[in-house]
């Protein structure tokens, strides 16, 4: 977001003077500032999504208090292009809108709105914790035969099983009950599996927490590395599905 850059970091310094504590603990709210292209004000979503339902608007020019902020769907605006969103008052509006000083992020995460990752009711071998603690133990960049194109067997491998017992993460995607999934959610905890599809087989990673994925082939083909929702939108063309808990159809 060179464009972004450009614009944020003139004013870097008096940005993070308006930084302020929000209780005892070492959580912090950050200010930001309401830009937007023609001057109309900026809509607050009731989630992280450019789709989702509105629950207010925010004036051209209004200064916000940024109590924690998510990734969710990616958005073109005054500041560039970003997926991540700021949570303001009881909603969400886009940081692609708001001047904060930074392009990354400058408030804490909103954790505490996300849903966690469980294994219950799908008989996995190993725990969402134990499962996101091997995929680290696997990241790597060298082009390896068993990891270039193998995302859904990769993330059973994760949890405890040698394959997912599905034909394609799209196909994968499909045969979760819909008690497991939450379509469109971008808010996606530690160990949650991240769905894409495509005009082929589609893509699956798995959640490390933040916003952060480990996924294969998407830095180099045979390699295991750190990426992002917004990555693989943008590189590979790819359509969000949402996450689900780490449901497989190999022992279901």
């Amino acid at each position: 977001m060179n464009m972004g850059i450009v614009k944020r970091m003139a004013g870097v310094a008096g940005i993070a003077a308006a930084i302020v504590v929000v209780g005892a603990g070492p959580a912090f709210a950050a200010a930001g500032t309401v830009h937007t292209d023609s001057g109309a004000p900026l809509t607050v979503r009731s989630s992280p999504s450019a789709s989702a339902g509105s629950v207010g608007s925010i004036a051209d020019g209004t200064a916000v208090t940024i109590s924690c902020q998510t990734n969710g769907s990616t958005v073109d605006g005054k500041y560039g292009t970003s997926d991540i969103w700021d949570k303001v008052g009881n909603g969400y509006v886009s940081d692609a809108y708001v001047y904060t000083g930074s392009d990354g992020r400058v408030a804490p995460d909103c954790a505490g709105s996300t849903l966690a990752c469980s294994t219950s009711g799908t008989g996995d071998p190993n725990t969402c914790a134990e499962a996101v603690a091997k995929a680290k133990t696997r990241i790597h960049t060298n082009d390896l035969d068993a990891y270039e194109g193998w995302c859904d067997r990769i993330n059973a491998q994760n949890y405890g099983w040698s394959a997912s017992g599905s034909e394609t993460a799209y196909v994968h995607w499909t045969q979760i009950p819909s008690s497991f999934k939450h379509p469109g959610d971008y808010q996606v905890p530690a160990g949650g599996l991240a769905f894409f599809k495509s005009s082929g087989a589609g893509h699956t990673m798995i959640s490390i927490g933040g916003g952060k994925f480990l996924s294969n082939d998407i830095n180099g083909y045979g390699s295991y590395t750190e990426t992002t929702i917004a990555q693989i939108k943008s590189k590979w063309g790819q359509t969000y599905l949402g996450w689900s808990q780490p449901w497989f159809k190999v022992n279901h």
